[in-house]
């Protein structure tokens, strides 16, 4: 018999795994002493990063959100050798308490603590610099993508914001967040560090920016809860300025409240008022249930008498005397349009409202639209058709009241408003238009003609005078509504809602401007008083902007069609280009590279730049560029 030499298989086999073991245990032994002897390797190590969301710019270019390089401030507890003066030097700079930040650093059940989320450039830069000085031992920068808002509250509510993910949580950064967010396989190199699609709006930030201005005046004068103020093009539908008071700032959303992030044209729904009665008038014309030329009789009331002998009374503001729907129209005649409503079927009148786009959500694009509230004919009581016809026993949005202004703007062809112009690729290139419904037509040409006429004579002599402007006619319709009482289910004595519709010019509209003023609480609650006077000065501020000929001007004929020439991407290496005249659009995949530092000022093109072209490009060279136009 052979003698075996060396251990037993199985004893092998055991001395082999406590080696593993072993091996192992020193391993992780020695990480950890590196993290804890080594302060180089505590945080200040930055993995590259590259924007992957998309911008949001406004009909013209203007950067509405952009994607930053942002950061966290964290801290590896176990090299905090003096926690109270790592506190007093880290305080100023994180804008926080020193309690706070002793608290964090005591209070955590783990040694990783997150001092500080999300903090810009400068205080990343500031932090480094006391960590090069030795000051911060434990402190480091976690890298993380952010997004900043360049124009702050503009526009706000549309635009929203996106939470500690970079994914939208609000506004056009949630409902387009597949769009804006990085596609799974795109290489995000392959676009100069974009990988998310560009969202272009509607909006024009310069409008915008007369709205809301004209919008925070009208909230503070009527010591209102909110003011809605909104320009579209009834043409196209396209949203020109939506804006909403009160707001805030998308980069500060955490500071805000929900009554200010709320997108109230999209998802508030409200009883319109007198306002409706150009919709619901246009209704009962275009079925010929009545004609232009029909008379009602206004005594001061509406009244009739059900079959069950139930008296049904609705005030009006005066005894208007002998009304057809011209002067229904200029009055603001209740009773007159109750009447005509009599003259209409319930089930034929709800059809049309329906028609009109009351009742169902337009499309716009906004996340979280209403369809507004309109009961089936089926569930109406007597007095619910006359109550329809002044704006009553029925909830709108802002923009299903803008949408039907379309149809009468348009001689008849009805339009979905919308907020998006287009989705570009992160070159800007390759738009894709968003999908909408087909305009139709809801009206004879003729209907729509009628109401515009009317309300042309509401802006002359009706209660919309107050916004009219001198050489251009207005198209005006004035509306106040009462409020329900939530807690008695009943109309309120205090609150109203004002409000005011506008097109113009009357004859050929290319703007609608509608206003709403919410609870007013100053010297009046009446549309004509109070919400009339902001669309005048909306419409004098826009006129101009938009280039819509006034009636003592001359004008001149134009296509409209220009062509301009592509222009190729700016790049730069070693060697400074020449990027005078370059928009700043354009500019964006050099503002996201690492390896730049870019100093921009103004909007518009480059019209001064330092260093010349032809300079040598370093890795310190900081680059100014003034923008202008």
């Amino acid at each position: 018999m052979k003698k075996r030499y060396g251990p037993p298989p199985h004893k092998l086999r055991f001395i082999c795994f406590t080696v593993f073991l072993l091996v192992l245990a020193g391993f992780v032994t020695a990480k950890y002493a590196i993290l804890m002897l080594a302060p180089e390797q505590s945080g200040f190590s930055k993995p590259p990063l590259t924007a992957d969301r998309g911008q949001i710019l406004d009909r013209n270019g203007r950067i509405l959100a952009i994607q930053t390089r942002i950061g966290n401030v964290t801290l590896w507890r176990p090299q905090a050798r003096d926690p109270q003066a790592l506190a007093a030097a880290v305080a100023p700079i994180l804008e926080m308490p020193e309690s706070d930040i002793i608290d964090r650093i005591t209070l955590s059940p783990t040694d990783f603590i997150y001092l500080k989320k999300q903090v810009d450039e400068d205080t990343i830069r500031r932090i480094e610099e006391l960590a090069a000085a030795g000051v911060l031992d434990g402190v480091g920068i976690e890298p993380v993508m952010g997004r900043t808002y360049p124009e702050g509250s503009l526009a706000g509510q549309i635009i929203g914001f996106t939470g500690d993910e970079n994914s939208g949580l609000s506004g056009i950064e949630y409902a387009f967040n597949s769009e804006l967010s990085a596609k799974p396989g795109v290489s995000p190199e392959t676009y100069g560090g974009v990988a998310g699609n560009q969202v272009v709006l509607t909006i024009d930030s310069n409008i915008q920016y007369m709205l809301e201005e004209i919008a925070a005046k009208t909230l503070d004068e009527n010591q209102a809860e909110a003011v809605m103020l909104l320009g579209m093009d009834p043409r196209s539908g396209e949203i020109l300025g939506a804006a909403t008071m009160p707001s805030f700032d998308p980069n500060l959303f955490r500071e805000s409240d929900e009554q200010a992030r709320m997108i109230r044209p999209a998802v508030w729904a409200y009883e319109p008022g007198s306002v409706f009665k150009v919709f619901s008038l246009a209704a009962m014309l275009d079925a010929d249930a009545i004609t232009p030329q029909t008379d009602f009789y206004c005594d001061g009331s509406y009244r009739h008498t059900t079959n069950l002998g139930e008296q049904i009374v609705i005030n009006c503001l005066a005894a208007h005397g002998t009304v057809d729907a011209r002067r229904i129209i200029i009055e603001s005649c209740n009773a007159g349009a109750a009447y005509a409503s009599d003259r209409m079927g319930r089930t034929a009148f709800y059809d049309s409202i329906r028609e009109l786009g009351f009742g169902e959500r337009t499309g716009s694009g906004l996340p979280g639209e209403t369809a507004g509230f309109l009961r089936p004919p089926d569930r109406w009581s007597e007095r619910t058709k006359p109550t329809v016809s002044l704006g009553q026993e029925i909830a709108v949005s802002a923009l299903q009241m803008l949408q039907a202004a379309t149809a009468v703007a348009n001689d008849g062809v009805m339009v979905t408003p919308h907020i998006v112009l287009q989705i570009e690729d992160p070159y800007g290139k390759n738009p894709r238009k968003p999908s909408l419904p087909e305009p139709r037509r809801v009206l004879r040409p003729e209907t729509a003609r009628n109401l515009r006429s009317y309300m042309a004579d509401t802006a002359r002599q009706g209660t919309g005078y107050r916004a009219n402007v001198g050489d251009i006619q207005l198209a005006v319709k004035t509306g106040t509504a009462q409020v329900i009482d939530s807690s008695t289910g009943r109309y309120s004595d205090t609150d109203f809602i004002a409000s005011c519709i506008a097109l113009l010019p009357a004859d050929e509209p290319a703007l609608v401007l509608y206003t709403v003023i919410i609870k007013p609480k100053g010297n009046s609650y009446l549309g004509g008083r109070i919400a009339a006077p902001p669309i005048r000065e909306a419409a004098e501020a826009l006129v101009n902007y938009i280039g819509i000929p006034r009636g003592r001007n001359r004008t001149a004929s134009h296509s409209g069609a220009i062509r301009l020439p592509a222009s190729p991407a700016p790049f730069i290496s070693d060697v400074m280009p020449d990027l005078t005249g370059y928009p700043k659009r354009q500019l964006i995949p050099l503002l996201l590279r690492d390896d730049l530092q870019i100093n921009m000022s103004g909007d518009g093109y480059v019209v001064r730049q330092s260093p010349p072209p032809g300079s040598p490009i370093g890795p310190e060279t900081v680059i100014y560029l003034e923008l202008d136009g």
